[in-house]
């Protein structure tokens, strides 16, 4: 297992290195590694998990077998407790038999010393004693006296004898106990031998889910520090693209700014009129409202958007008016679309915010003249070819800029 467990992180390894790029990605390829690295890093958690999980249960096997071994020692310590209990029980059921014998040794040795005297006092022994009575009833006595005497041998013999055979049976059952005890206790140090055996597997089990979840756990602290060196790499790009783009946007501007400047010159020069002061349109070779017009015709859209475009038009250089819906004394920015529109009977919300949800919105790529272009906090009239017709500030007025002089919000298509 721990074999398996290095292969798997030496693979591990191998297909780290094989992520780090050779050449300079480009941020969405970059992104695209770190989705992967991160899923990588997800899956290796994941075994991790897994691994926990099976070490965790391997740790309750073992605590199982810890209790019942502790267990088992307990009973095995009482069996031995027993044991010896027993063989002090034996030890005192032997001396009491050897006492036993004793006593019956002792009254047997009595009973044939008796005999032994009676014969040698000859045949006449009991006779005599009976024929030497001086009565009937002194010879009865003597009889029974002798009976007496044989029946007290033989009762007292008898006792010992049982007496004799019980503790020798004592004896037997308490070295048959002290056997079963041996057995038992012989078969539960086995179990024991059994136990410790399968512990130290269980053990040595579990060291070996410590190692692979260490291993693994390298492999996912190097997978962390490639998400971090990648998530570093795309913020150090996106800021470099970031900066090129606001390099661009600036130099834009400024050529943006340089060409009104210009055209500005050159409409002063060419004595242009003075409604047409602020616009930031073209305006070569004749008219503002002529340059105008060419400029909504040429663009593409219906023939009712280019003339709602143009109506507004006819309104440039007139005053920039908080809260004002006049076309000609001045109005804001909503209210300067609001009155152009209501000139064709389209009503439409009083402020900006509001217009930005009327109609149907439109991409700006597909913007015709007419529609309106919402930004934050203002709204002006498309005209064509990237330019916008409303009214901008209390300094410019009604004038025609870029489209894309901020950020656009949305296009909403009203006609």
């Amino acid at each position: 297992m721990k074999k398996r467990a290095l292969c798997t992180l030496l693979v591990m390894v191998i297909g780290l290195t094989q992520i780090i790029p050779a050449y300079a990605a480009t941020i969405p390829e970059l992104k695209q590694q770190l989705a992967d690295t991160q899923n990588q890093l997800n899956a290796i958690s994941g075994q991790v998990y897994g691994l926990e999980g099976q070490k965790d249960a391997v740790e309750e096997e073992i605590d199982e077998l810890d209790g019942t071994l502790v267990q088992l020692m307990g009973s095995i310590s009482l069996l031995e407790e027993e044991i010896e209990d027993k063989k002090a029980e034996i030890v005192q059921a032997q001396d009491e038999l050897d006492k036993a014998i004793a006593r019956e040794e002792a009254q047997y040795q009595a009973m044939k010393m008796r005999i032994k005297f009676m014969y040698e006092k000859g045949n006449s022994s009991y006779a005599q004693l009976l024929f030497e009575s001086k009565s009937l009833g002194d010879m009865i006595n003597k009889a029974e006296y002798i009976e007496k005497l044989y029946a007290y041998d033989r009762k007292m013999l008898l006792s010992y004898q049982e007496t004799r055979q019980q503790v020798a049976d004592l004896k037997e059952r308490l070295e048959e106990e002290k056997s079963e005890l041996e057995a038992e206790e012989f078969e539960l140090k086995e179990e024991e031998a059994a136990l410790e055996e399968a512990l130290e597997a269980k053990r040595a089990e579990a060291e070996n889910y410590e190692v692979q979840i260490a291993q693994i756990q390298q492999s996912a602290a190097a997978y962390k520090a490639l998400i971090k060196q990648q998530t570093a790499q795309i913020k150090q790009l996106e800021a470099e693209e970031a900066a090129r783009r606001a390099k661009e946007e600036a130099e834009r501007k400024a050529r943006e700014e340089a060409e009104r400047k210009k055209k500005e010159q050159n409409n002063k020069d060419k004595g242009s009129d003075n409604s047409d002061k602020g616009t930031t349109t073209p305006k070569p070779g004749g008219s503002a409202s002529a340059d105008v017009l060419s400029l909504i015709n040429s663009a593409s859209g219906s023939s009712k958007g280019k003339e709602v475009a143009s109506f507004a038009c006819r309104f440039i250089g007139n005053p920039y008016v908080p809260g004002g819906t006049s076309l000609t004394n001045g109005a804001d920015c909503s209210g300067f679309t609001q009155a152009v529109y209501r000139e064709f009977g389209i009503s439409i919300p009083r402020n900006s915010s509001s217009q930005r949800s009327c109609g149907t919105g439109v991409s700006y790529a597909d913007a015709q003249p007419g529609d309106l272009i919402c930004y934050a906090g203002h709204v002006g009239m498309y005209i064509g070819n990237g330019y916008i017709v409303h009214a901008s500030t209390q300094r410019t007025g009604i004038k025609i800029t870029p489209a894309t002089y901020k950020e656009i919000l949305a296009v909403r298509r009203v006609l």
